[in-house]
């Protein structure tokens, strides 16, 4: 178990950078192996948590006991890098994912179960790898079923017909759906149709009747296996078969296959309403860095660039090594929640390129060394959720994940 900034690296598996490498033939060329490299040069680190993927995902299983599950790993695996990740989703069903590169890369680490492109191709010559990596993938305009028509293969594809339910970004309008698959269901470049749609407002009071009512009506009588819940839908729709008002149009009823991300990744779909204890999910992600000086200010002092901080007392603030270099997002305001040797704190001033500063007023014994927790688990357990900095930022946990910067050492732990 890793748990502090002096930890050891050896064994991780990590993407290219300025690492010193050693050549091993089992893994692909875009992983490396990281050396220790016991004089870090700068003391941040994030931490990838193993334990904590298999937990959440655990937990969308269970919250949807009757249905397959895909693990979601498009851009990176949400930033958390697809090697790292790896071990900590293969109890998953099935990878979904955005693009070749990223399929390619699931194939080498062993996996020889589905895995659906969630965009499907971009280019004729893409239906080849599909073949070649047996790859499923989603169809979601006449472009594409184009491509497929003229594609020679010898193994037909399984194909997900996208509907645009309403969300109107990909997909065929719903009075078009049937004469899609139709088509498709000619063709015998294709084997077998599943259906599919995805949700706008899971994570919201409009929730997903009416697009369920749309999906259900559109593709009503159609054979095939269904996948139409996110995260968001996961965690709070399927358990709406049954109840007032939901009918027969209840995600529970199509949902073969489900599609949780952010959840997966110990993230909350639907915050602020609802929260990762109230899903009882884990951070998967701990970004972690330590105080690099300390200054003591006084009353009227002000702190970093613009002064937009001014000390209405005598007060200490840490100098900590993260920036918005490493991934720390530079609209975070004052006051914003850091854990500082495992005590809630805040952030004061703005966030530079290399150093955020935080007021050590609620951790008295704090100095040069004290680790601070941008977001995740800190070392003495207490956990600090990506939602909260995310908030304060006025964006959420999933671009804080994915903008983690390729600076930043990885390592990977229970």
């Amino acid at each position: 178990m890793v748990s502090s900034l002096t930890g050891s690296t050896k064994g991780v598996f990590d993407e290219c950078s300025n690492a010193e490498v050693i050549s091993r033939p089992e893994v692909p060329k875009w992983c490396v192996f990281r050396l220790d490299k016991p004089n870090m040069p700068r003391p941040i680190q994030a931490t990838i948590h193993s334990g904590a993927l298999r937990h959440n995902l655990a937990r969308a299983r269970s919250a949807a006991p009757d249905a397959r599950v895909w693990a979601i790993v498009k851009a990176n695996a949400y930033g958390h890098g697809i090697e790292r990740a790896f071990e900590g989703l293969r109890g998953a069903d099935g990878f979904a994912l955005l693009d070749l590169n990223e399929a390619e890369r699931v194939r080498a680490l062993g996996w020889r179960g589905p895995i659906l492109l969630l965009e499907g191709v971009f280019e004729q010559r893409d239906l080849e790898l599909c073949s070649r990596l047996d790859l499923w993938h989603t169809v979601h305009c006449t472009e594409q079923i184009d491509m497929l028509a003229t594609h020679k293969t010898n193994a037909p594809h399984r194909v997900f017909l996208k509907m645009n339910s309403g969300m109107n970004r990909l997909g065929f309008q719903p009075d078009q759906y049937r004469a899609a698959w139709t088509r498709l269901n000619a063709l015998p470049q294709v084997d077998e149709i599943s259906l599919m749609t995805h949700f706008s407002d899971a994570d919201g009071p409009k929730g997903v009747g009416e697009q369920m009512r749309v999906f259900e009506a559109a593709a009503e009588d159609l054979p095939g296996e269904r996948t139409v819940c996110n995260s968001a839908a996961t965690l709070r729709h399927m358990a709406d078969a049954g109840a007032p008002g939901h009918g027969q149009a209840s995600p529970a009823k199509a949902s073969d296959w489900v599609r949780p991300g952010i959840a997966v990744y110990g993230s909350a779909p639907d915050f602020p309403e609802g929260s990762i204890d109230s899903w009882a999910l884990q951070p998967a992600m701990t970004l972690a860095a330590k105080i690099i000086a300390v200054q003591a200010i006084s009353v009227g002092a002000s702190v970093g660039y613009g002064s937009s901080f001014v000390a209405d007392g005598p007060m200490r603030i840490g100098v900590v090594a993260c920036g918005y270099a490493d991934g720390y997002p530079r609209l975070c305001p004052t006051g914003t929640p850091v854990l500082i040797d495992g005590v809630r704190a805040r952030t004061v001033g703005r966030v530079s390129m290399d150093m955020i500063t935080v007021d050590l007023t609620p951790v008295p014994q704090a100095g040069m060394g004290s680790e601070v927790t941008l977001w995740g688990r800190a070392a003495n357990g207490t956990v600090l959720s990506i939602d909260e900095p995310a908030r304060a930022a006025g964006t959420v946990g999933y671009e804080l994940m994915c903008a983690l910067a390729l600076r930043v050492p990885v390592v990977v732990a229970e």
